[in-house]
């Protein structure tokens, strides 16, 4: 069993996608082809924003998405210490703070209640993380942010394809940014990412970034980097896209069995999934009761069973970032970094599969 089974996603597509490779390779526009093109108009076309801007990597498309938002050094960024490190890590290249709000302990996702109080004359922007798959409470997030004139971001990365209230992850916010790298939700074979946005300036912005600052070939505006997507990669992630909706309603059927399947194993529980909306289960992750989650984990070891702990310390535990942690400290994200781990899960992930994972969770 495979934590996430690329190779059997692979063979059902094979012909699309390797079709989608050869045409780039017979017309060689390795960059900034044909396929980077359709990819943002289908991607637009998808989440129901105005525009799709692909660029390098998720981490790439937070960067960007904060420049063409015009936040700079000496600003506050409020945002999640439960996340992939690349959410603060962005924060900081540019040159801003990262002011980390705790999370809820039933979602991981930040808690909005607390979001408030941590706003500043400084604060120029929030970004809240779909972790492992769903949507933050995003219409109370960008409420917050109207009354205090701040940019939303929304990471992301892992929940592709996710819906809240009826808007598609990417679109719930100014901005929204995704990331294509192999294991997530929509993955090509490599780096890759994409923004999504309805904001025409933001938009021209973001193109231009990408492209070291440029306007038009060699008359550069702005300060930009060097961020666009392959288009090799491009025609993978379009290989894709026929087959994204199954794989979406596969992943939300399969969170589902596992979460029944999970009632009858004592010490554990999954991620709550509020009815507002989905999720992707772009990680499918478990929560031990405490002092449990050895146990568990020798379990799926001696069962030859793949797992993963998203995440074991949190950002502002993180040697470098620890200058920004906040004094009273983020309790509920340093108790879920002791206690999640992760299951495998992908679309191809079979009943059977789910079965065995049980099984060796209660060590039979």
């Amino acid at each position: 069993m495979e934590f996430i089974d690329l190779k059997a996603q692979y063979r059902a597509q094979q012909d699309e996608i390797d079709s989608r490779i050869r045409a780039v390779l017979d017309h060689g526009r390795f960059i900034m082809g044909p396929e980077v093109a359709e990819l943002e108009e289908k991607l637009a076309t998808y989440t129901g924003a105005r525009h799709c801007v692909t660029v390098a990597s998720g981490t790439e498309a937070l960067l960007i998405a904060l420049m063409a938002a015009g936040v700079r050094p000496g600003d506050e960024v409020i945002t999640t210490p439960f996340s992939f490190v690349a959410t603060a890590e962005v924060i900081v290249l540019v040159g801003a703070k990262p002011v980390f709000v705790d999370i809820e302990p039933d979602t991981c996702n930040i808690d909005v209640s607390l979001i408030e109080a941590k706003i500043t004359p400084r604060t120029r922007a929030i970004i809240p993380v779909s972790l492992y798959g769903q949507m933050s409470d995003m219409d109370e997030i960008n409420e917050i942010a109207a009354r205090h004139n701040l940019v939303v971001i929304e990471d992301a990365a892992q929940s592709f394809g996710a819906t809240y209230r009826g808007k598609r992850s990417g679109n719930a916010s100014t901005i929204g940014c995704t990331s294509f790298f192999p294991s997530k939700p929509l993955g090509c074979y490599g780096d890759g990412g994409a923004i999504f946005t309805s904001d025409d300036a933001l938009a021209k912005a973001m193109r231009e970034i990408r492209v070291h600052g440029q306007e038009k070939r060699y008359y550069h505006t702005r300060v930009g980097v060097g961020g666009r997507m392959d288009t090799l990669q491009c025609a993978i992630v379009l290989g894709k896209l026929p087959r994204l909706e199954w794989e979406v309603e596969r992943r939300i059927a399969l969170g589902t069995m596992y979460q029944d399947l999970l009632a009858s194993v004592d010490g554990l529980v999954p991620m709550v999934v509020r009815s507002d909306r989905t999720s992707v289960h772009g990680q499918f992750t478990v929560r031990a009761d405490a002092g449990l989650r050895d146990t568990f984990l020798q379990r799926l070891s001696e069962a030859k069973i793949p797992y993963a702990i998203h995440y074991p310390t949190p950002i502002d535990q993180q040697p470098a970032y620890r200058e920004f942690a906040s004094p009273e400290g983020c309790a509920a994200s340093t108790a879920a970094a002791g206690a999640v781990f992760s299951l495998p899960m992908s679309p191809d992930l079979s009943e059977a599969d789910l079965d065995k994972v049980i099984r060796a969770l209660k060590g039979n």
